[in-house]
């Protein structure tokens, strides 16, 4: 069976991440999202992979190549204008015979729930009950069949959430060729699915047991702390004396630990990383490869993305730190409210009672700058020397 996944949007919601790279290709726990998708669906016995591609597509071919890294086959196609999931089903019609699985490319899902599905007597929606549906599509089931799917409705009746996991036929490409735009302007294959309910055709569902979405760049956070839990220890690089390492901590290739460094897991420190002397990384934390991390610095459950650095006298608490970013000596980053109410950002309730920052790309800092809770610092940002931040700053701004 084949496994087509929708890897083409850019995820706007996940901005500044996105501006630079498509979503599924952000990181957790030092990987792509894409890569664990890939994972788990591997371990689920698939061996043939579409992937549909659009946005900044070039990254997601150049990582994947066709697959051999992984010991799977991965062909492509492109949607060139991202008009929904439907119009991007459409592109590999002619390409893929009898039942196969389509996954959305921004989720994560366990390999046991990827063959559940997989085995399905026809077409399947997999789902999974939720607290919170907010920005979800919603699906109404009875008698082992959906009855009603509603698509990110304002109050939706009912709790148990569309997870982006289907089992398909042949039967969906009339469906998909019939479904009209939706109010978002979009060709969507829960549309598709809805008009096939409503002509009688039965659309099964299995419910999953684990399932990690991802709208919003603070999703990343519990993402990440959920996949180093499961981490392996290594250590590939170089430990100088009175550096203590304690719980699962993964250290890749080159990357340097220097005296009186200390770093509990779980964790995991790129490639060609230089850490310390005398730094603090506390759980949960994700380094990218040519990161520094210096004197004086504490890192505590947050992802720094490939080529930052954090060198002299910083703390940064739950925070998303972009790629090539450079915080001046003793630049903080608040993670908590003065009365420890849930964080807003950018307008958004992140239901956090911790959140650092949301930074872009090759973002600089002047010495003794401050982050504020909650900021999100847009790609090319330059922060001067004692400057206090807050809010949402648009990418290239400069703050004296």
């Amino acid at each position: 069976m084949k496994a087509v996944i929708l890897a083409a949007g850019e995820g706007k919601r996940m901005r500044p991440l996105t501006y630079t790279r498509p979503k599924v290709m952000l990181p957790v726990a030092n990987k792509p999202i894409l890569e664990h998708l890939l994972i788990q669906a591997k371990e689920a016995g698939i061996r043939e992979f579409i992937f549909v591609v659009g946005y900044h597509d070039e990254q997601v071919r150049h990582y994947f190549g066709d697959g051999e890294r992984w010991g799977v086959s991965i062909d492509y196609c492109t949607q060139r204008k991202q008009m929904g999931t439907a119009d991007a089903l459409k592109m590999v019609e002619g390409v893929v015979d009898g039942s196969f699985l389509v996954m959305n490319g921004d989720i994560i899902v366990a390999h046991e729930d990827i063959k559940r599905v997989a085995k399905g007597k026809g077409i399947t929606l997999s789902v999974i009950e939720v607290e919170d549906t907010e920005g979800l599509g919603v699906v109404e089931l009875s008698r082992g069949r959906v009855v009603h799917i509603y698509e990110k409705a304002e109050k939706p009746p009912f709790n148990m959430a569309n997870a982006g996991l289907y089992l398909f036929t042949p039967e969906i490409w009339e469906a998909t060729s019939q479904t009209a735009k939706s109010l978002r302007g979009e060709y969507e294959i829960t549309d598709s699915l809805q008009s096939m309910i409503d002509k009688g055709q039965h659309i099964l569902y299995q419910e999953l047991g684990s399932w990690v979405d991802l709208s919003y760049p603070w999703d990343l956070l519990p993402a990440n702390e959920s996949l180093l839990s499961g981490i392996e220890v290594q250590n590939g690089g170089e430990a100088e004396g009175d550096v203590v390492i304690k719980g699962a901590v993964s250290i890749g290739e080159n990357t340097v630990v220097r005296s009186g460094s200390y770093i509990i897991g779980p964790a995991i420190i790129g490639q060609d990383c230089d850490l310390g002397p005398n730094c603090y990384i506390r759980p949960y934390t994700s380094i990218g490869d040519n990161c520094h991390i210096g004197s004086a610095v504490e890192v505590k459950n947050s992802i720094v993305m490939n080529g930052s650095k954090i060198p002299h006298h910083n703390y940064v608490g739950d925070s998303i730190i972009g790629e090539g970013c450079n915080l001046g000596a003793g630049t903080k980053v608040a993670n908590l409210r003065l009365d420890k109410k849930d964080i807003w950002a950018a307008g958004i309730n992140t239901k956090r009672r911790k959140l650092g920052a949301i930074m872009g790309d090759n973002v600089e800092t002047g010495i003794n700058a401050c982050i504020n809770v909650g900021c999100i610092i847009g790609n090319d940002v330059h922060i001067g020397p004692g400057a206090v931040v807050s809010g949402v700053i648009l990418p290239r701004s400069k703050i004296l």
